[in-house]
């Protein structure tokens, strides 16, 4: 470590505590302009821009271009030969949440939220915001068929929680296939399902009831028009609502297209079962998670509108893994099915730009292909890319400063902005940590 953090601890209290009551004393609509200078630009979208600035306005990005002009009052980050992303999105994660991902007493819940109990503090955001990740989607586990409700969130460390949550957002439920949901590892495996049968039989039965749910209300829908229309006049009596269901409410979202299913998936044949239930139900489409097998059938998935969230090479550690391939990103890729890179892992989730290189390892995927599995092809599965994903004007202040190229396995991510906000900074990152891991600041103890 050089000398320029060799710091006395009344220096690294004195920082460490800066940092923490900067976070804390912003106000709500706290959103800083900031203008990023002469960075080699990889907006996703549209090209690698050299010697280009970015500025953020009020949080959002406002202009792209060469030697920009800082407006007054602005701050100025020197970003000369580094390279400036999009914020990364993780779009399978269990951070914020201590054990109880699960809500598994019934099969079906897709009235519970996980939104009820992640932890906004949770240091493992700011582990991941070290990996240049702005935004997570901190999900329900896989232990039914029909779990709960997931909930996508800005990783503000620090900040209230309703400013951690984007509210645009669409709801996204999760759903599960294979051993998870018939818990073959549970030591009191008595729930139904216990057969893949049994889980596809779960699961029309559960559309088939919301779809029945949407019928009464549009029915009622009707006669209480018609009853406005002729039976005031009668003074009949309006017709009675039919009674709220929690459950059958939240499953019609993805009957009428407003939630984003979200299938925890291994096997082809488990995936193209549930391809089937879902044209049934008229369904367009949503994201298999893990689907390690997926490659059997891209074409099939391509063409009926699923999108995958997958690891990049874990393969072999459970029974349903053993037919993974470390080239599945490749040929989704070359089959049109979009692909995002997660991490499920509070660890793998601060070098997921390393996940990303491996699709030039395994099969040569372009790089900007690989880019986009961190960034707009995340955001696109949870139905935000007009919010985040690339660097574009009109879309959030969100982005990651790396020293060299992100896939260069030499690089590591220098700074973290949300929104405009710098929320992590290596050099005081790195300060911190010596305050963390030295803090009697080089004294013997006595």
């Amino acid at each position: 470590m050089t000398s320029a953090y060799v710091l006395k601890r009344s220096r690294l209290t004195g920082l460490v505590l800066t940092l923490l009551v900067t976070l804390a004393s912003s106000g709500p609509a706290f959103a800083q302009d900031l203008l990023i200078r002469g960075g080699t630009v990889i907006t996703i979208t549209n090209g690698d821009l050299p010697d280009t600035d970015v500025l953020i306005r009020d949080g959002k990005i406002a202009e792209i271009g060469e030697a920009l002009e800082a407006p007054d009052g602005v701050r100025v980050i020197d970003a000369q030969g580094r390279f400036v992303m999009p914020g990364i999105l993780d779009d399978h994660s269990h951070m914020g949440v201590d054990r109880g991902i699960n809500e598994g007493s019934r099969s079906v819940v897709p009235e519970v939220s996980i939104a009820d109990v992640i932890k906004h503090d949770d240091p493992a955001f700011f582990t991941a915001l070290a990996g240049g990740i702005t935004t997570i989607h901190t999900m329900h586990g896989s232990a039914n068929s029909i779990g709960g409700q997931n909930e996508v969130i800005k990783l503000k460390w620090g900040r209230p929680w309703e400013e951690l949550v984007i509210e645009e957002a669409p709801i996204t439920l999760k759903l599960a296939l294979g051993e998870n949901v018939r818990r073959s590892s549970s030591p009191n495996p008595t729930r139904y399902p216990r057969s893949r049968s049994g889980v596809a039989e779960v699961m029309r039965e559960s559309f088939q009831k919301a779809q029945n749910y949407l019928d009464s209300w549009e029915d009622y829908e009707a006669r209480k028009a018609a009853w406005d229309r002729e039976g005031r006049r009668s003074r009949g009596v309006s017709p009675l609502p039919p009674k709220r269901d929690l459950q059958l409410e939240a499953l019609a979202g993805a009957l009428n297209g407003t939630t984003i299913l979200r299938v925890h998936g291994y096997r082809a044949d488990e995936m193209a079962m549930m391809m089937e239930v879902a044209n049934e139900f008229g369904i367009p489409g949503g994201v298999f998670e893990h689907a390690l097998d997926a490659y059997k059938i891209a074409p099939e998935m391509a063409a009926n509108g699923w999108a995958t969230s997958v690891f990049a090479d874990s393969w072999g550690y459970k029974i349903e893994a053993y037919e993974a391939i470390p080239y599945k990103m490749l040929i989704h890729y070359e089959a049109g099915v979009r692909t995002s890179i997660n991490s499920d892992s509070a660890e793998r989730v601060r070098r997921l730009y390393q996940e990303a290189a491996r699709g030039v390892k395994y099969g040569g995927v372009p790089e900007n292909e690989c880019l986009k599995m961190i960034t707009i092809n995340a955001a696109m599965n949870l139905g935000i890319e007009d919010l985040v994903g690339s660097i574009e004007v009109g879309k959030d202040g969100d982005i990651a400063i790396f020293s060299h190229y992100p896939l260069d396995t030499a690089t590591r991510v220098e700074m973290t902005i949300i929104e405009g906000e710098v929320y992590f900074d290596r050099n005081e990152a790195d300060v911190a940590a010596e305050w963390v891991l030295d803090p009697d600041g080089g004294k013997e103890t006595p």
